[in-house]
């Protein structure tokens, strides 16, 4: 049964876990990493299948296959919230924050995405679109990139991309160096030039008084956005350091229910909310956080996955960018046909292909596949 209105029930949740290399070592404030693991969901009904994913350890494939299959399965295709319930109510005493959010994150966009495609729709009509183009800005910058690779990078995006944003990690060594930050933060702008803004991002390296001491000492190279300049989970720090700069302070990429970011905005934390769809419950609950946002004046920005992200940021009314993250760009490059070109600043997602726009390329991603359930 399809498109016409009839009941048809979601089958199988096929699950892959897929670990990518890094192209050089990569590290931000407070991490290091060599590899990226990917769990891919393919949710099907009928003929059809849906995809989506998560960035997550291996473990998270179990929980897919496990635990939230038997949630769904059975379930109409259309009525994804109610998948959404389902899965919520079965992981109680799993607990849903954390990687369980991730894993049920993964398979919620893989149903969007069967939806669509049984419709026969790209994914952000069957959401219904408020923009046509999704602001994106350049993200990467890692504090393992020497002089010559940072600025490479740089002038890619903000040069052959002409990509008007573009974000640098600081915070080297846990927040023990800012020298090294600063010149950084000035080899950044002097690279980009005065017309693009500079976005900086210190993973929760500093406390609030030092971050508040760096962003002065900054002043002249006119930072528009300062993300985690203090854990995500130290609120009061937050506020504090917000209050303090004229950057917009952000957060919210580490969330993974509901409560986290209504709590983040009613403690006046952040001037915008990440979300990150593939972690914080998908697409159904990204609808809800960006709602939760809208009630406390605030707009969402986008979070890394940006092959997942691209529909939902461009039906969300109060959105304003997307994290077009390095690394995760470059695997999407490498796992799907169908992945947008960011020239200029923004995406437009396809109107001729459905669902996410994107198809598995199969053969080339086997060589990575770690796991399969």
């Amino acid at each position: 049964m399809a498109a016409g209105g009839t009941s048809l029930g979601i089958g199988s949740l096929r699950v892959s876990a897929f670990t990518v290399p890094t192209s050089s070592p990569e590290g931000d404030g407070t991490f290091a990493w060599d590899s990226t693991t990917m769990i891919l969901v393919q949710a099907t009904a009928g003929e059809w299948t849906g995809i989506g994913w998560t960035y997550a350890p291996s473990a998270c494939a179990g929980i897919v296959k496990d635990v939230l299959e038997p949630a769904v399965c059975g379930l109409d295709v259309f009525d994804v919230p109610a998948a959404a319930q389902s899965m919520a109510r079965k992981v109680r005493n799993a607990s849903r924050p954390g990687l369980v959010a991730y894993a049920i994150s993964a398979v919620d966009c893989a149903l969007w995405d069967l939806k669509a495609r049984v419709l026969d729709l790209p994914l952000h009509r069957l959401l219904g679109a408020v923009r046509k183009e999704v602001d994106v800005y350049g993200s990467g910058g890692f504090t393992t990139y020497d002089e010559s690779r940072l600025r490479s990078q740089l002038e890619h995006w903000a040069g052959e991309q002409q990509i008007p944003r573009v974000k640098i990690k600081i915070g080297q060594d846990r927040g023990t160096n800012t020298t090294r930050d600063l010149e950084r933060i000035g080899q950044a702008r002097e690279t980009i030039g005065s017309s693009a803004q500079l976005f900086v991002d210190a993973n929760g390296a500093y406390t609030a008084k030092q971050a508040i001491r760096l962003a002065e000492a900054a002043a002249g190279q006119d930072l528009a956005w300062f993300e985690e300049p203090v854990s995500s989970d130290h609120l009061d720090g937050l506020r504090q350091v917000r209050h303090a700069i004229t950057a917009d302070v952000t957060a919210g990429e580490y969330g993974t229910d509901l409560f986290y970011f209504q709590r983040m905005c009613a403690a006046g934390a952040v001037d915008c909310l990440q979300v990150d769809v593939s972690r914080c419950g998908g697409i159904t609950e990204w609808i809800r956080v960006a709602a939760v946002a809208a009630a406390h004046g605030l707009e969402v920005s986008g979070h890394c996955a940006p092959g997942l992200s691209v529909p939902v940021a461009a039906s969300t009314p109060n959105f304003r960018h997307l994290e077009w993250f390095y690394d995760h760009v470059r695997i999407e490059h490498m796992f799907f046909d169908g992945t947008l070109d960011p020239h200029g600043g923004s995406v437009r997602p396809f109107d001729d292909r459905p669902g996410n726009g994107l198809t598995l390329k199969e053969p080339d991603v086997e060589k990575y596949r770690v796991a399969r359930t």
